[in-house]
């Protein structure tokens, strides 16, 4: 996941950075705001959910192509 958002994020992310911590903690956050939390979120994201949420925060007028179309579900 790390990798991906770097990928995508490249230019509005300074650092990725995996912190360890203990009980089953993972947690995503972006400018100390909480974009994914496990047990608040129901276990792990998708990962187009994952870079909609982080381009929300750090980029909201970029269209992520096909990740936005993956996340909202198949076309009719």
């Amino acid at each position: 996941m790390a990798q991906e958002l770097l990928t995508t994020f490249a230019t509005d992310l300074d650092e990725v950075a995996l912190v360890p911590g203990e009980g089953g903690v993972f947690r995503i956050t972006v400018d100390g705001a909480q974009i994914w939390e496990r047990k608040a979120d129901g276990g792990f994201p998708e990962i187009a959910v994952l870079k909609q949420r982080v381009r929300d925060k750090v980029a909201p007028d970029r269209d992520l192509g096909h990740a936005d179309r993956q996340a909202d579900g198949p076309s009719a």
